[in-house]
């Protein structure tokens, strides 16, 4: 499938948001050469270990919501984008609650991890990562799952057939 017009001349001005995730996730208009075949199913798994810096949104979990935008405009039906975020390292602040990290202040990716979960999105949080920050399961944010590990985590995905994002 094909987006649209050539974005060759595109730039930072180019990309919007939408059409599935409307607050996050801005994408441009390509002119696709690489077929996607209709019917493809994409079970994609993505590693997050960044943090993002106090008050941002972490970019990994920005792109979560491109993928999204982007393969939806390329027409591919939002059941058919399954989508897993495995977070480790410092990373693991970006869905904790506000009372762990910075009390009093709300947590940046809060509506992002939101909205990732309302659109299917399953986001695991190794347990090994988040007891070493000493993060509980009742300090991630609703929805965010403890796993054992990160590297548990990405080979139960793999098993599922889950691929894993290098981005």
């Amino acid at each position: 499938m094909t987006l649209g017009a050539s974005a060759a001349w595109a730039g930072p001005d180019d990309f919007t948001t939408g059409p599935l995730i409307e607050a996050y996730g801005a994408v441009a208009v390509i002119d696709n050469q690489m077929s996607i075949p209709d019917g493809t199913v994409f079970q994609v798994a993505f590693d997050i270990s960044t943090p993002a810096e106090v008050g941002e949104l972490n970019r990994q979990l920005v792109s979560a919501a491109r993928f999204l935008n982007m393969h939806t405009a390329a027409g591919i039906a939002p059941e058919n984008l399954q989508l897993a975020i495995v977070i480790h390292g410092g990373a693991v602040r970006d869905v904790s609650s506000d009372s762990h990290f910075t009390p009093g202040v709300e947590p940046a990716n809060a509506d992002l991890v939101t909205t990732l979960i309302a659109h299917g999105v399953e986001i695991y949080v190794c347990g090994q990562s988040a007891a070493y920050h000493d993060v509980g399961t009742e300090d991630l944010l609703p929805g965010v799952t403890m796993a054992l590990s990160a590297m548990t985590a990405h080979a139960l995905l793999q098993q599922d057939g889950y691929t894993l994002n290098p981005f």
